[in-house]
């Protein structure tokens, strides 16, 4: 008891003569970087946008330089996980999810129209709700038509474009395409059954490996994450509906142009050169419209994020610190 009383006593005596020390200097150097940058939090929202359940990823200031990232098939904004945080320190991130994709609402595709031009304007429903002006923004597959409707629409608020594996040009409509092409031109029962296999695992699975550097990099919960998705009832129907639907952008590509030339918006391209959906052929012809742009083909492939985060982060990163400086 005598021992236990004595070193209560030395403990509160430590305590005193700690509490009366001057605080020790934090050692500098990369620890010090590190500790005094805070980690961006990511909110995950739902907001009606024409009676439509919208699902959106959040992060980032509210008072900073919007970038709108817009998901790829047969993903959603799951895709941005990794790179939200890389960017919300410096600028305000915003990543929706389509009807029929992700956390949105999946309504029937007899009520709901899954047209290209629905997803524009429900997304210019989310931007005008979050009173959002201006925003650059990241376009990938779906993205690409999905976003460049939106700048048809509103071409002055476009600060910038990052493109990923997203097409505006005929050149990069290759052999992938052929039987959708022949869907867009006689929409008969068989061309559209023929189309179901692009919702099967199989495929799903070839998406996220095929053309890849290193296979060991793809996290395999992604495939399990899509094809869940995929597989909800009614889901079919929803995905053959778009691969009809995006025979519409096609005509507008010369308006996509047209806007590139006119506006000239800062351009950086990102893309996986491997990709035997969206080939490396659709990424130069931007050039012709955006000869400032920056192209960097990456080796990889479809989903290059999962692959080749660790290249496509900086160079991200520079191309908005230099072209669009955050507030």
């Amino acid at each position: 008891m005598i021992r236990l009383t004595r070193y209560i006593k030395i403990a509160a005596l430590a305590a005193s003569v700690a509490a009366l020390s001057p605080i020790p200097t934090m050692v500098s150097g990369p620890a010090q970087a590190m500790d005094a940058s805070p980690i961006p939090v990511t909110h995950y929202r739902t907001v009606k946008i024409d009676d439509i359940d919208i699902f959106y990823r959040e992060a980032g200031p509210a008072d900073a330089p919007v970038i709108l990232l817009l998901h790829g098939f047969p993903t959603s904004s799951h895709m941005f996980r990794n790179l939200i945080p890389q960017l919300a320190s410096r600028y305000h991130v915003i990543a929706p999810d389509y009807p029929g994709f992700g956390q949105s609402a999946a309504p029937d595709h007899k009520t709901f129209a899954y047209t290209f031009a629905h997803f524009a304007d429900l997304t210019d429903g989310l931007l005008g709700k979050l009173e959002v002006k201006r925003y650059a923004m990241y376009v990938m597959d779906y993205g690409a038509p999905v976003g460049y409707r939106l700048a048809l629409k509103h071409p002055e608020r476009v600060s910038a474009l990052i493109i990923q594996n997203g097409n505006a040009y005929e050149e990069g409509l290759k052999k992938f395409w052929d039987p959708i092409k022949a869907y867009w031109a006689d929409g008969s029962p068989a061309h559209r059954k023929a189309l179901e296999v692009l919702m099967k695992l199989e495929t799903t699975k070839f998406q996220y490996t095929d053309g890849m550097s290193d296979v060991s990099r793809i996290d395999p919960d992604n495939i399990l994450h899509d094809q869940t998705l995929l597989d909800r009832p009614g889901n079919m129907d929803i995905q053959l509906d778009l691969f009809h639907d995006y025979g519409s952008n096609v005509p507008l590509y010369p308006q996509f142009q047209a806007f590139f030339r006119e506006r000239k918006p800062p351009t950086l391209i990102v893309w996986g050169k491997n990709d035997f959906i969206f080939p490396a052929d659709g990424a130069g012809p931007y050039l012709r419209d955006l000869p400032d742009a920056e192209l960097h083909l990456i080796d990889s492939g479809h989903f290059a994020l999962e692959d080749k985060a660790d290249e496509m982060v900086p160079l991200i990163r520079s191309f908005l610190e230099r072209k669009l400086p955050a507030s």
